[in-house]
């Protein structure tokens, strides 16, 4: 393949920049890549990227030489610093009318900086949320870019062919300037988090009153999926409730360790809020949660010393209570 012929470019092959550039490449473009290590890059072509339309390069320089003009360059590496170390090594072997896009969790207030930075230099910065994870990337996620219109129009193309169809049209809309792109997959990702403490409530009332076991929850929640809740967060739900351990035999839920992390994204939305005055006491309540969880080795020690709760066995129409459930969910 010649210089300057491939149609975007792609930096940071972690899974999710790997399923995106599988993803481009099944839609016909050509598309260059870059992983700071060239072992990455190796593996990824003569892996997953064997014998497909992808320009693995060795250097930034030789990167930036494989692209079309006006070149568009998409980052997928950790938001934060790193975000700002590949810019640093990218922006000046561009030229005005360049674009890059930062497809990471970035926080909208950095991506408004970069913008400003990289307008004074005539390149577009475009800051876009990409939902759907690991699968999602590799068969259509849900895209929100924001950024200057021009820099929206110029990647168009590439980006509505890649997103998620859903009756026809593609799940991939401009956002608006600047930072309008992450700022909305933020709030996505912290509706998203109040969505699954929900979840995590009605499978407590459902086991530790109802006594339901795995296989029970499974049933009910694939019940459920068929209904007003049908969603993917059901549908994963359901499924999870079927994994088995390996090593046990049991049902994973069962025997995993009930702690859970977060990337940030919950925060900053409770952040924006309380700044705007806006009161979202789901979604607090959600990354509270999820805070209390992460703090395993401070709930031993205080179920030590504090009285828990005993569910009583209940007496009641099981049938009711299941509706309840769901109906409050």
């Amino acid at each position: 393949m010649t210089a300057n012929q491939c149609d975007i470019g792609l930096i940071g092959l972690a899974v999710m920049g790997e399923n995106l550039v599988l993803n481009m490449e099944s839609k016909g473009f050509l598309v260059a890549v870059f992983n700071r290590t060239t072992e990455v890059t190796e593996k990824f072509k003569g892996g997953r990227g064997k014998g497909k339309n992808i320009q693995p390069t060795r250097t930034i320089e030789e990167f930036v030489g494989a692209l079309k003009r006006p070149r568009k360059a998409m980052i997928m590496v950790k938001a934060g610093a790193p975000v700002d170390a590949v810019i640093g090594q990218l922006a000046p072997l561009l030229e005005k009318g360049d674009v890059i896009i930062d497809g990471g969790n970035s926080l909208f207030t950095d991506t408004q900086r970069r913008c400003k930075d990289l307008e004074g230099r005539g390149i577009h910065f475009v800051g876009c949320g990409v939902s759907g994870g690991e699968e999602g990337a590799l068969k259509g996620p849900s895209l929100m870019p924001g950024g200057s219109r021009e820099s929206w129009e110029m990647i168009a193309p590439i980006f509505r062919k890649i997103a998620a169809q859903v009756d026809g049209e593609p799940c991939c809309r401009y956002m608006g300037p600047d930072g309008a792109g992450h700022y909305v997959k933020m709030v996505h990702n912290g509706i998203e988090y109040g969505d699954m403490q929900l979840i995590c409530e009605a499978y407590a009332i459902l086991k530790n009153v109802l006594g339901m076991d795995a296989p029970q929850l499974a049933e009910t929640f694939t019940e459920w999926n068929k209904g007003e809740l049908d969603s993917y967060l059901i549908e994963i739900t359901s499924q999870i409730f079927r994994k088995i351990d390996p090593d046990t035999g049991k049902p994973l839920v069962d025997v995993i360790l009930d702690k859970a992390g977060q990337k940030g994204t919950g925060i900053w939305t409770l952040q924006s809020a309380i700044q705007q005055s806006v009161v979202i006491s789901t979604i607090n309540a959600a990354v509270e949660a999820r805070v209390i969880s992460s703090r395993k080795d401070e709930r031993v020690a205080s179920s030590k010393i504090l009285p828990q709760p005993k569910p009583k066995k209940f007496t009641g129409d099981r049938g009711q209570l299941v509706d309840a459930v769901r109906n409050a969910l």
